[in-house]
C-alpha cells in the first residue's frame, strides 16, 4: 500500500467530474473481471484512474476491508493481464475508517495488453480499449492498429482503385465500416480490413472503436 497523495477533498472534486474516458467508478471488488477490463482499457488507450468504493451515483461509500480488496485486485491484474501492466494503487482514508482504492494506470508503451481469462487457453485472450466512459472489447482491426502504433515504422501504401472508392465514399458520407468498404470496392473483407488499418497507421483515417461495429472517418487536421 502507498500513502495517497490525494486527500478527501481532492477525491470529492475528482468524483464530481463523473465517469469518462479517463475515470471509472466501482462500488466493490466482487466482480474483479470488470475492474481488470477497465485497467487494460486505460493501459491500451490514454491511461486513467479507477476509483473503488464509489457508486455510479457518485456516492463516496468506501471499502470496509481495503487490505483484502487490494490483495484480490493485485492478484487478478498480475494473473490475467499480459504483458504486465504498469499501475499504482493508493488509498484515500474516509472519516469512518473506510477507504477508497485509487488505481492509476498510465498509457502503456507495450500495448496491446490482453486479458487471458484461462492461462491454459491463450487463444481466449481479449483486448479492451476505452471509448467515452466504457471499456469496449477491441476488434481485430483495433488490435492491429495498437500493435502498429508501437512498431513506429514508416507506413507506405499504394493509392489504387479501392482507395479511390473509399475516399469517394468518405467524401459523400461521414463514416465507413470494414464490411461496407469491402462491398463498395468489391474486395475481400481481409483486404478491406488490412487497407483500413494501414490508412489509420498512415494518419489518413481515424478509427472509432465500438462494441457493435467500428467506424472509420477521414482524419481531421488540427
Amino acid at each position: 500500500m502507498n500513502p495517497s497523495d490525494m486527500d478527501h477533498q481532492a477525491l470529492k472534486n475528482l468524483v464530481k467530474r463523473g465517469e469518462g474516458s479517463n475515470l471509472e467508478f466501482k462500488l466493490k471488488t466482487n466482480h474483479p473481471e470488470k475492474i481488470i477490463r477497465g485497467v487494460v482499457a486505460f493501459a491500451n488507450t490514454n491511461g486513467g484512474i479507477m476509483l473503488i468504493g464509489i457508486g455510479d451515483d457518485k456516492k463516496i461509500v468506501g471499502l470496509k476491508y481495503a487490505d483484502e480488496d487490494e490483495y484480490l485486485l493485485v492478484r487478478a491484474i498480475n494473473k490475467y493481464c499480459f504483458p504486465r501492466i504498469s499501475y499504482t494503487i493508493d488509498r484515500v482514508q474516509l472519516y469512518d475508517e473506510r477507504e477508497v482504492l485509487v488505481i492509476r494506470v498510465p498509457p502503456s508503451p507495450t500495448r496491446p495488453h490482453y486479458i487471458i481469462p484461462d492461462p491454459a487457453e491463450p487463444e481466449t485472450k481479449k483486448v479492451y480499449v476505452r471509448v467515452a466512459d466504457k471499456s469496449v472489447q477491441a476488434s481485430r482491426e483495433v488490435r492491429e492498429i495498437l500493435k502498429g502504433e508501437q512498431a513506429d515504422r514508416d507506413i507506405r501504401f499504394n493509392y489504387g482503385e479501392k482507395e479511390h472508392k473509399l475516399m469517394q465514399h468518405l467524401g459523400e458520407h461521414d463514416t465507413i465500416t470494414v464490411d461496407l468498404f469491402a462491398s463498395i470496392a468489391g474486395i475481400s473483407r481481409r483486404i478491406a480490413s488490412r487497407t483500413l488499418v494501414l490508412l489509420v497507421l498512415a494518419n489518413v483515417l481515424e478509427i472509432h472503436p465500438s462494441d457493435i461495429v467500428d467506424q472509420y472517418t477521414t482524419r481531421q487536421l488540427n
